[in-house]
């Protein structure tokens, strides 16, 4: 136990185009191009009652995919030829399946209830995680309640969450998905850009002895987190009379590396860990979450944690055909590597989710934005389609335009909700007619003949053509609740695992990321340096230094 998790005999080393189902659902991808979704309604009258699976509190219609029961079947049978089932298993019992990094990979843990055994290398991971969830709840009531003080002796009013990548994305979507929640008496701000603007907006109108800064780096030493908590120190302490022992009662650390934070200035006592089996983009509901449980309060945020595990025991124990994440995973593969659809629009008609794509796109995108299998082999097939989207009706008037009549076809994922948080009149179900509508338009179309009828003049008739046929998943739940909200998000993280394990890809480590931030440190003194640097890079690189050094000296 314990052991990476390479490549074995069951476990997907037969080549993605050589599995049997893979085959096979090439040959059936050339039959199902041809057929149109108002065929396949018109020949099944129950197919919208059939193609449906429920599960603790969402449910998912994929009746409007181009699909039969046969693709079903077929990309279940790709599924246990990939090994899908071995993987599933592997990660929950704590191998170290993320192999190019030798670690675990357990967000599941994060959400497991006392009492549950998960080991890493022999240990319980469990009573660690709850340890740090005691910690962090025993954090947040004081400062919730005011027994916490600033420096001076006032209440903390504003947080500020310094981090970047996931530990921004998900502190700023779950605020922001759950604000209905929160205290309103106070203010939740993010700032993760090293652009100083980002910083500048976020404490223009806050008073230093009212503000808690959480800075959220696990080693304390990423450049955009770090510049921004060194200027936010800097910012506290002047406005705090110049006294450096402020610095203790403004600032918490969400890290594990104790000297920095110490240097920092941060009291160790106040530093909350997390572990190297928590990947950034899925660490939502560590103590990365500790500006939502401030927000929201612990008991809201246990809950939230108690949607996230319901979802995980139904991902590892419901059979592959009513499995809501694996049956997502499924047709995330067929769309992108059969019909060649390159994009994936994620369009939740619940103002709260407004951050809720761009959120995924670090989940789904630097999971599966992978060029090589995991024994390094470089893929020959599409992986990591590109995610996006906005919260309806808003969309409908910028970009359903290209996804109605354009020439890409896009899978569309809608996520609605029966209830509304803020009942006003008649605004839910003008909301929800816009999703069915949606829904229906996008697989029906209107074809040319309905616009004649209708008195088109032939001229115009193209114009107004809906060709339909094109796919989506409809998502529905009672109501957004910090339970469903966990749900949700595991619901995705899932689903980017399964279309990896199909992928034969390690959707666990972001080596893509790492270039880039190298380079940066080596422009960095070329950039400041007073004296003109020698350069050598390539000739367009230079000649940006010296242009950006040229007009930094004119201001």
């Amino acid at each position: 136990m314990g052991a990476p998790v390479r490549t074995t005999k069951g476990q997907g080393t037969t080549p993605l185009a050589k599995r049997k189902a893979w085959k096979a659902l090439q040959a059936h991808y050339k039959t199902m191009q041809q057929i149109h979704l108002r065929s396949l309604f018109a020949d099944d009258p129950e197919r919208g009652g059939r193609m449906t699976a429920e599960a603790v509190g969402l449910f998912l219609d994929y009746s409007k995919n181009r699909i039969t029961d046969e693709t079903v079947k077929l990309l279940i049978e790709l599924a246990g030829e990939s090994g899908l089932r071995a993987r599933i298993d592997a990660m929950f019992r704590g191998d170290k399946i993320n192999i190019t990094e030798n670690r675990a990979v357990l967000h599941v843990a994060l959400r497991a209830p006392e009492g549950e055994s998960i080991f890493v290398d022999g240990e319980d991971v469990v009573p660690q995680v709850h340890a740090v969830l005691d910690k962090m709840a025993e954090f947040s009531n004081r400062v919730r309640s005011g027994e916490w003080k600033g420096h001076t002796g006032s209440r903390i009013r504003n947080v500020i969450n310094i981090g970047i990548g996931g530990s921004d994305l998900g502190p700023v979507m779950a605020y922001e998905a759950l604000k209905h929640y929160s205290d309103r008496a106070m203010t939740f701000r993010f700032v993760s850009n090293v652009d100083s603007t980002d910083f500048a907006e976020a404490v223009s109108d806050l008073d230093p002895s009212e503000t808690l800064f959480i800075v959220s780096s696990k080693t304390f030493t990423t450049l955009e987190t770090m510049t921004n908590a060194h200027t936010a120190r800097a910012w506290s302490v002047n406005g705090l009379g110049g006294d450096e022992k402020s610095v203790a009662r403004h600032f918490v650390a969400v890290s594990t590396n104790a000297t920095e934070v110490a240097r920092f200035g941060i009291d160790t006592a106040n530093m909350f860990g997390f572990w190297d089996w928590v990947g950034g983009r899925y660490s939502m509901d560590s103590a990365i979450g500790l500006s939502t449980m401030l927000a929201i309060g612990p008991e809201t945020f246990r809950a939230m944690l108690d949607g996230f595990h319901q979802m995980d025991e139904h991902f590892r124990t419901t059979p592959f055909e009513r499995n809501l994440p694996i049956l997502m995973g499924l047709l995330a593969v067929w769309y992108n590597d059969f019909f060649g659809a390159e994009t994936v629009a994620v369009l939740p008609y619940e103002q709260y989710l407004k951050r809720f794509p761009a959120y995924l796109q670090q989940l789904t995108m630097e999971s599966n934005g992978k060029h090589v299998t995991l024994d390094g082999t470089a893929v020959n097939y599409a992986t990591g389609p590109i995610y996006w989207g906005e919260p309806g009706t808003n969309g409908q008037h910028s970009f359903y335009q290209l996804i109605h009549q354009g020439t890409r076809l896009i899978p569309c994922d809608f996520i609605g909700f029966a209830q509304p948080l803020n009942p006003l009149g008649r605004h839910q179900d003008l909301l929800l007619a816009n999703v069915f509508a949606q829904t229906e338009a996008l697989a029906f179309g209107k074809t040319s003949e309905q616009v004649k009828k209708e008195g088109t003049p032939d001229w115009l008739v193209p114009h107004r053509v809906f060709e339909g046929n094109r796919p989506s998943n409809t998502l529905l739940a009672e109501r957004l609740t910090p339970e469903t909200l966990g749900k949700l998000v595991a619901l995705y993280e899932h689903s980017v695992f399964t279309q990896g394990v199909i992928w034969n890809i390690n959707s666990f480590d972001q080596w893509g990321v790492e270039l880039g931030k190298v380079l940066a440190q080596r422009i960095i003194p070329e950039l400041e340096t007073k004296e003109e640097p020698a350069l050598s890079h390539d000739s367009s690189t230079n000649n940006l230094i010296r242009r950006y050094r040229r007009l930094k000296e004119a201001s």
